[in-house]
């Protein structure tokens, strides 16, 4: 058991999760001077955009780019910060985030708790001028009290688009409350025609979640090609709790959620090969959910990713895991 293993299972696990990922940020921002410049992996091109390696932070990590330069540092190829909505919010009640270490997963109903686009927009405009060090991705939500999606979705892009080198349009989430419905076609495009308004040539994704059948997942993929999309982000954390080797009662404890991690390896798998047959090679193919590995890793690209991203991985594999999984790469 390596050192990290052993912090994570003894003390980490006995600290409430959210703290825990909030020390874990805090620290991580602090030590971005002692963390070396690196280069790890091999470069892929994608969206006009050059990627150190094919492995990210998915959404979720660093939800108001207070980490960016030390996670480009630990070896990761690109950021994806938030997900960033209109305005300031606090998120869903405490606690809203557990862990299932049976299950190297995680439960969260955290409901999009960020600084808000304004303060993203200042962080990152600070990062352009100082270097990311890696590509930045800003993934943008609904805010929970907006009354207008449309309208509000597109005060984010254009205050956001100017600083990310790519955005994704999220309304896979399944903490705010309408957002899924979103996904719908009728729904979603004149959402991502808006938002592609505001952002012009920035590469634009949306991103799905694991849940969405056999034709609604051809669907997004068909109004992405119309659209003129970049590309697809997939898979969100799904609500299905089947075929956990955590106990019932910490699973009823988490309660409801999205849930991350080793559980969604096979969800995010079909998603991915059904998007990949249904669209060529017409858009860049963002896989996430259970990559954990550089073997998952391999899987993942040999299925038809052009990139992938980890959350949950990251966080019980801790700061040598982007290293390790580009080195069995």
């Amino acid at each position: 058991m390596g050192t990290y293993d052993a912090l994570f299972r003894h003390v980490a696990t006995r600290v409430p999760a959210e703290l825990t990922h909030r020390v874990g940020v805090t620290a991580l921002r602090a030590a971005t001077p002692l963390l070396p410049e690196r280069s790890l992996g091999t470069p892929v091109e994608a969206m006009g955009l050059r990627f150190a390696n094919p492995l990210g932070v998915a959404a979720g990590y660093d939800k108001d780019a207070e980490g960016v330069r030390a996670l480009a540092r630990l070896g990761f190829g690109a950021v994806e910060v938030g997900t960033v909505t209109a305005r300031p919010q606090p998120g869903n009640p405490r606690p809203r985030l557990f862990r299932l270490p049976a299950d190297r997963a995680l439960v969260n109903r955290m409901g999009f708790n960020n600084a808000g686009a304004d303060v993203v927009a200042a962080r990152l405009a600070d990062l352009r001028v100082r270097g990311a060090g890696t590509v930045v991705g800003v993934n943008i939500g609904k805010s929970k009290a907006a009354a207008d999606a449309v309208a509000d979705y597109r005060y984010s892009a254009r205050i956001l688009g100017p600083y990310a080198d790519y955005l994704v349009v999220n309304v896979s989430s399944p903490n705010t409350p309408g957002l899924r419905d979103l996904q719908a076609v009728d729904a979603v495009e004149p959402l991502l025609a808006a938002v592609r308004e505001e952002v012009g040539a920035t590469p634009l994704l949306v991103k799905i979640t694991a849940d969405l059948d056999d034709d609604g997942v051809d669907a997004v993929a068909d109004l992405a090609v119309a659209q003129g999309l970049d590309g697809i982000v997939a898979t969100n954390t799904t609500v299905a709790r089947s075929g956990l080797a955590s106990p019932p009662d910490l699973v009823a404890a988490a309660g409801s959620g999205g849930l991350s991690g080793a559980p969604l390896v096979e969800p995010a798998r079909a998603v991915l090969a059904r998007l990949r047959d249904r669209v060529g090679e017409r858009l860049t193919l963002v896989s996430v959910g259970g990559i954990d590995s550089g073997a998952e890793t391999r899987a993942r690209l040999d299925a038809g990713a052009t990139l992938v991203q980890a959350y949950t991985g990251f966080v019980y594999g801790g700061p040598a895991w982007p290293q390790r999984v580009l080195g069995d790469l």
